[in-house]
Parts: C-alpha cells; sequence; structure tokens
C-alpha cells in the first residue's frame, strides 16, 4: 500500500473509531441526561401518551385525564374541585412542568418509577396499556371542604394535623386557582397561567407552606412551654414578677398590651395567656434568652427543612439578637417568622403531650392493580417538652377557650383548647393586621385535630379595629375541628 492510500485509510479508521466512541458516550454516559433534558420532545410524548395515575382523597379521585386534540401530546390533566385541592395536588401542566404531590411522585404517576417495573413488564406482556400508579393522601375531604369555604373570602391559610400519628388533614391556601386552565399547551392555556401570575392577589403563592409570616401571640403558647420547660416557672397559677408597664430590655420602649384594663401586672401564666399579655411573655423570653428559646423553638420544628413529602419552607427563629429583640420573639414578633404549617405543628405537638410527630400527607402509593407499593408508618420527630410541661398548656391553652379570646371556637360536648394572634404587618403595622388562631379539641383517648388558622385581612373590606384573632380566624378553626370530628 503505497503511503497516501495508507494515511487516507488511517484518518477513515480514526473517523470510524470516534464515531464508535461518541454513539457509546451518548447511549451510556449522557443517556439519561438526554432522556430527561427539556427540549427532548420525545420525553414529553412519552409523558403523555397514557392518562396518569390520580391523587386520591377519602377513597376518590381528585384528579383524572383527558384526551387532547391537535397534539402530539395524548392526554393532559384534569382536576375536580381543582381550586380546593391545589394545595395539595399542585399540578402537572405540559408547560409549566409541576408542582407539589404531582411533582414529587411524577414518575410514580407516569408509571415509569421503578417500584413499577414488574407491573410495566406484566401490562407490556399482556397488551395492556400502561397506566400509572396512585397517590393515596391523609386528606380527610369534610375539613379540606370546611377549610376551603370558610376562608374562600380572605387571603389566608389553613393546616389541619392529627396530633397523634402527623397525618394532614386539611391544608388550603386561599385565594386559590384551578390547575386545569393551564394543564395542556395551548394559547389558552398560556393566558390562564400568565393571568394568574399577574393577579395582585398571588393565587400561585401557597401561603399555607411557602410563605413566612409573624407568629404573633399564637406563639405564646410555645413561649409559655419554654418557660415551664425550663424551669423558669412551674406553677402556672402563682403570680410571675411581670411588671406592668414594662419597657423592653436595655430600652425605653414600653411593651404595651392591647387590652390596657386587663389584670396584667404579675399575672399567672394561666391568667397571662387568657388575656394575651404582652409584657409577661416579653419578659419570659428575655429572661429565657435566646439560646433556651430558639433551643425550645427548634424542637417543635422551627430552623430545620421538612418534606411531607412536598417541601415546606423553614419557619425561623432569628439567631445573633439582642436582648429588646429576645423578647419581641416572645410574643411572635420581632424576626421570627413562621408558616401557618409550622403553627399547627407547634400545636399539635402541645395537644399529643409534647411529642412532634412528623407531618405526613401521603398515606400510601398504590400500584394500577390496586395493590399497595409503600405504606406510610407514624413517625416521632421530637419529644419536644416533657408530657407534665405540655399539660399545663393545655390546661392553659383550654382556659383561654373557655374564658379568654378563643371562645368562638367552643364546641358543645367536647373539651377545645386554643389561642388567639394578630401580627404587626407593613413598615410601622402601617397595614391592616394578620388574624390568627390556633387550637385542637381533646376526647377521652387524646386529641384527634389540631389546627393553624391564618388570615391577611387586607382588602377584604375588614376594618383595622374590627381585626382580631378570635373574631375573624376563630370561627373557621370551629369549623374544621368540627369536620373532622363528625364522622
Amino acid at each position: 500500500m503505497n503511503k497516501p492510500v495508507r494515511r487516507v485509510a488511517l484518518f477513515s479508521g480514526l473517523l470510524v473509531l470516534s464515531l464508535l466512541v461518541r454513539s457509546t458516550w451518548l447511549q451510556f454516559a449522557q443517556a439519561d441526561d438526554l432522556a430527561n433534558n427539556e427540549h427532548n420532545r420525545r420525553v414529553k410524548i412519552n409523558t403523555y401518551a397514557q392518562p396518569r395515575g390520580d391523587i386520591i382523597v377519602g377513597g376518590d379521585p381528585v384528579t383524572g385525564s383527558t384526551e387532547t386534540t391537535g397534539s402530539d401530546l395524548k392526554y393532559k390533566r384534569t382536576y375536580k374541585d381543582g381550586p380546593m385541592y391545589s394545595s395539595v395536588t399542585g399540578y402537572s401542566s405540559q408547560i409549566y412542568a409541576g408542582s407539589r404531590l404531582e411533582y414529587v411522585y411524577d414518575k410514580f404517576l407516569t408509571g415509569t418509577d421503578d417500584r413499577l417495573f414488574f407491573q410495566r413488564t406484566a401490562d407490556m406482556l399482556s397488551g395492556k396499556k400502561p397506566k400509572g400508579g396512585d397517590v393515596v393522601t391523609t386528606i380527610d375531604p369534610k375539613a379540606q371542604k370546611a377549610a376551603y369555604r370558610a376562608l374562600s373570602k380572605y387571603k389566608g391559610a389553613a393546616v389541619a394535623i392529627e396530633p397523634t400519628t402527623g397525618k394532614i388533614l386539611a391544608m388550603v391556601s386561599t385565594p386559590s386557582y384551578d390547575p386545569s386552565v393551564f394543564s395542556g399547551e395551548s394559547t389558552k392555556d398560556q393566558k390562564a397561567w400568565q393571568k394568574l401570575e399577574k393577579d395582585p392577589d398571588k393565587p400561585l403563592s401557597d401561603r399555607a407552606i411557602k410563605e413566612l409570616y409573624p407568629a404573633g401571640s399564637t406563639f405564646k403558647i410555645l413561649t409559655a412551654a419554654a418557660a415551664l420547660d425550663h424551669g423558669l416557672y412551674t406553677d402556672i397559677n402563682a403570680p410571675t414578677d411581670s411588671p406592668y408597664p414594662w419597657n423592653l430590655p436595655d430600652t425605653v420602649t414600653p411593651m404595651k398590651n392591647e387590652n390596657e384594663s386587663a389584670p396584667c401586672r404579675n399575672a399567672s401564666l394561666k391568667v397571662a395567656m387568657q388575656y394575651s399579655c404582652n409584657n409577661v411573655f416579653a419578659k419570659i423570653a428575655a429572661e429565657l434568652g435566646q439560646d433556651k428559646m430558639r433551643e425550645t423553638a427548634e424542637k417543635f420544628g422551627f430552623d430545620k427543612e421538612l418534606f411531607m413529602p412536598v417541601s415546606v419552607t423553614k419557619s425561623v427563629y432569628p439567631d445573633k439578637l439582642n436582648r429588646p429583640q429576645t423578647a419581641l420573639t416572645g410574643i411572635g414578633q420581632g424576626s421570627l417568622a413562621a408558616t401557618p404549617f409550622q403553627i399547627a405543628m407547634m400545636t399539635a405537638a402541645l395537644a399529643n403531650d409534647g411529642k412532634l410527630m412528623k407531618p405526613y400527607l401521603v398515606d400510601k402509593l398504590r400500584a394500577p392493580d390496586l395493590s399497595t407499593v409503600e405504606q406510610h408508618k407514624p413517625e416521632e420527630m421530637s419529644q419536644a417538652v416533657s408530657p407534665e410541661t405540655a399539660k399545663k398548656v393545655q390546661e392553659m391553652m383550654e382556659f383561654t377557650a373557655k374564658e379568654g379570646t378563643g371562645k368562638s371556637a367552643l364546641i358543645d360536648g367536647v373539651t377545645v383548647g386554643g389561642k388567639t394572634g394578630t401580627a404587626q404587618h407593613g413598615v410601622n403595622n402601617s397595614k391592616i393586621p394578620y388574624a390568627w388562631f390556633v387550637s385542637y379539641a381533646k376526647q377521652a383517648d387524646g386529641s384527634p385535630v389540631a389546627v393553624a388558622v391564618f388570615i391577611d385581612p387586607e382588602g377584604s373590606g375588614v376594618d383595622r379595629e374590627d381585626v382580631s384573632g378570635g373574631g375573624l380566624a376563630g370561627p373557621i378553626a370551629k369549623k374544621i375541628m368540627q369536620a373532622v370530628l363528625t364522622k
């Protein structure tokens, strides 16, 4: 072979070798990346080639799938009572991907999850059309409906938890949206999404688990628990060392009470809870100090990432506080910030004798043949405070419901504990304050439900002087608890 031909042959061999290396690299090293690339149309076609599995509430699906026309994406998602369940289901959109359970369990719902391999193989061999698995939630449809209807005229959120297990019974954010209106990829779907994004009331923002707010006076139940658990006080009926007027430490700023005529001077913890005495709880936080307050808050779930399995924004007990800032956290103000979900967790732990169960939204995963693939088991998250401390806080909350600001949540024949809250909103409290209410119902065998309700009255037509946790949020908490109790 002459020299030029040898060079051509060598060059051609190198080209073939490079093609083999490249094809091997594409088939093996880059296979997953290419298969999951957002610009790979085949991925989308395969994803929407068959109906998705369903999200189940109370034994019935609240989702569905319908055939599309004029598109290579054969099926799109539909929702039953979409606005009521959007905080739970999230959305599955051919353009905007997914959120909440639709996102977390996307592979399971589409049938591509490894846990469905044998089912998928059996269907292929038998000629059956492939189908995704179902996600069975813990949501109580009566409680969810009660929460959504009662909150519908406000911007707000409500969360209900079963304290003894951690089951999430209701989770609502208002105003809400219908995921069906943008589940396709038409121009109409795009316009519906853009309209929601531009809405000043932010219906796409999940106030229950994604937004942080000052907790206001609902946080006083944690402050009381910290005082008892750290031994600052032991007798909830004994006077506290709480002068009134009282200035924030190292300042000349007086800590005022909403009701100036309330018996808050040296009030017992029980009376201080009844009248929501700022001077008592702010002074407790100042005396305990930020480290002990933070330690207790973190046992209730603050400063921790939480997945249930949807991610929840981390609630914050701030660090590097000075003494007056620490005092403000005792009444749920300052830089302390929490989701309504976290406040419900805090209430549930106290109702469960101090034991915080890890909240969960999914009871089980179900294969297309209705067999159980995965069953959730309740899991203890922490012993937030001692049972003795929790029972004392329960006594205080039950007294507050009977004789104090929590009367709006009382239910005949049921023991109810409650605590109201209002929280400053805007610079120097320039906007209408937020309204809060936390409560639990208790029966002989424990507490079946704990609730947190949050309301932002801005734009609802409620006058500033009419804003109170008991007046606005308390009746909503009562309706949710009644829905759970009525079986």
